[in-house]
């Protein structure tokens, strides 16, 4: 793969804090209350969510280029959940909510095609599930 970015941050546990490189980002974290924490911080949960959010936008924005079609107005919300798996570990859910604009045509095409192209769908294919929801 031709690498275009690398983005690099530390953090050091769930209580704790996460930093970038560039110092951009410098965040406190907590553990949610739902799962015995503080919530007085954000958590990789929150973290993962917007990230995938804003890059499922931007592959939809990439999908419809050539369709000539304006997803400028177009909204992805992403729930991830987190829990405890079969085998005794970790595991995430996903679920992203795209709200398309009424005259856009094709749009479940669209989403679909950009669940093919966005890199984070790619790296949860086969690992996390899934769900495209079309509002």
């Amino acid at each position: 793969m031709d690498v275009h970015y690398t983005a690099v941050a530390t953090a050091n546990g769930r209580d704790g804090k996460a930093v970038s490189s560039d110092g951009r980002l410098s965040l406190s974290l907590a553990a949610p209350r739902e799962m015995g924490g503080d919530g007085e911080g954000t958590n990789p949960e929150q973290l993962f969510a917007a990230g995938y959010a804003a890059c499922f936008a931007s592959a939809l924005a990439a999908a419809a280029r050539g369709t000539r079609q304006d997803v400028r107005d177009v909204s992805v919300t992403a729930e991830v959940g987190i829990g405890g798996d079969v085998e005794g570990g970790f595991g995430l859910t996903v679920v992203l909510r795209v709200e398309l604009p009424d005259d856009l045509e094709n749009g479940r095409e669209l989403v679909e095609r950009a669940h093919r192209i966005c890199p984070y769908s790619n790296a949860t294919r086969g690992n996390v599930p899934v769900e495209l929801v079309v509002e």
